[in-house]
């Protein structure tokens, strides 16, 4: 049984059971401390975002090649060096970029890619492509970190459900769209609170071990939905963001940010669908504009109160598309592609060799940087703990940190 797989959703909320499973991972040893404000942002491009066509080989041959119809033409890729360049509708990301506080990873992946968006995420989001983890990468953080236990905002996940990368065994952690409205599922279904009556209290339904959990849960369910309107009901956004999901999740992120009673130190959000098997540039081209022009506005928001030095973003995607594009002018699912770290404190620039496009693992690119280097620097450089306490290995970590 894992208590964090109770799923504290905006507007809805299903309580899932889990079975807890030995773990290879040890206690987190972190050395962090209560003054420490620096909050790490996750964002998920959700679908498999198509890698070549974001951060283009303009000058390949191949890449015009088996992409006759989706490839970026040369003179409007946003040029990085002579090899590669932003597709166009990344103006703002560029921007980032040229100023040094944005760094590209290139063909990020593992070994024995797989194909399933499912599978594939839960490996990106568990740090285990080896076997099935119960806990996240995150959560394995939050779990061994100094944090505070009475706040229910260490971290808070902007999505409909909670991720598996924040699934932890000792702290719960929201997952909200929305700062009004959030609660468990007991409080909307009758047939939920009929089954568990008063949560453990005299007019439980039933007897079970694990209500004392359930009621702990609900109850900063709870207290988090009456907190949190309350604590960012001050803020003022000065910069106008995108219309859209992305663009409310940003805002949200940078109000959390920004609040020094909430206490956030992790937040995950996420922006897709990046599925373009069929028609893909005009979904691929807006997604990609949203993308860019929702983190330029989300970091001038941060920078308009002193706190872009304070949040490190990750972006990453379950994997990436084929090199070649498919008869229905879209790309397949695939393996390799970039990460992205934004912020203050990162080393901006190129990280990484570019795959081959030539040298394929039947039709896909193959990596050349496991995701788990990625991680570790975060979790040494970031999060200041173990690496292989939290990854259950030892990776390399990346010049990408100050």
């Amino acid at each position: 049984m894992n208590r964090s797989r109770f799923l504290v959703l905006g507007g809805l909320c299903l309580p899932a059971l889990a079975a807890c499973s030995s773990s290879p991972f040890a206690r987190v040893l972190s050395t962090a401390h209560e003054d420490d404000d620096r909050v790490f942002v996750l964002l998920n491009l959700d679908g498999g975002n198509d890698g070549l066509n974001t951060i283009v080989p303009y000058a390949a041959d191949s890449y015009y090649r088996l992409r006759p119809t989706l490839a970026i033409p040369a003179r409007g890729v946003l040029r990085i060096d002579e090899r590669i360049g932003f597709n166009p509708v990344m103006r703002s990301f560029k921007e980032m970029y040229d100023e040094g506080s944005a760094a590209i990873v290139q063909g990020a992946g593992y070994p024995r890619p797989d194909r399933s968006h499912f599978r594939s995420t839960e490996i990106w989001q568990t740090a285990a492509p080896e076997r099935y983890e119960s806990t996240g990468w995150l959560g394995r953080y939050l779990d061994g970190a100094n944090l505070p236990q009475s706040n229910v905002f260490n971290a808070v996940a902007v999505s409909q459900i909670l991720p598996e990368a924040l699934i932890a065994r000792k702290v719960d952690v929201p997952a909200i769209r929305q700062t009004r409205g959030y609660a468990l599922a007991s409080d909307r279904s009758p047939a939920v609170r009929r089954a568990f009556g008063s949560f453990g209290g005299e007019g439980a339904a039933f007897d079970s071990p694990y209500l004392s959990w359930v009621s702990e849960i609900e109850r900063n369910a709870r207290r988090g939905s009456e907190l949190l309107p309350e604590l960012l009901a001050w803020y003022q956004v000065e910069v106008t963001y995108p219309q859209g999901a992305l663009g409310h999740s940003l805002a949200l992120a940078a109000q959390m940010i920004a609040s020094p009673k909430l206490g956030v130190r992790v937040i995950y959000l996420e922006h897709g669908s990046f599925d373009t098997h069929a028609g893909q540039k005009a979904t691929h081209d807006q997604l990609l504009g949203e993308l860019s022009d929702g983190l330029r506005a989300f970091y001038r928001d941060l920078a308009s109160r002193g706190n872009d030095k304070r949040a490190l973003t990750m972006i990453f995607s379950e994997f990436g598309r084929r090199v070649a594009e498919n008869a229905s002018l879209g790309t397949d699912h695939g393996a390799a592609a970039p990460m992205f770290l934004l912020g203050g404190s990162v080393r901006g620039g190129v990280y990484g060799a570019h795959p081959s496009l030539e040298d394929l693992d039947d039709g896909d690119l193959k990596y050349t940087v496991d995701f788990r280097n990625v991680y570790a620097t975060v979790a040494e450089k970031w999060f200041n703990c173990s690496p292989k306490a939290l990854l259950g290995g030892e990776f390399p970590t990346m010049p990408l940190l100050e």
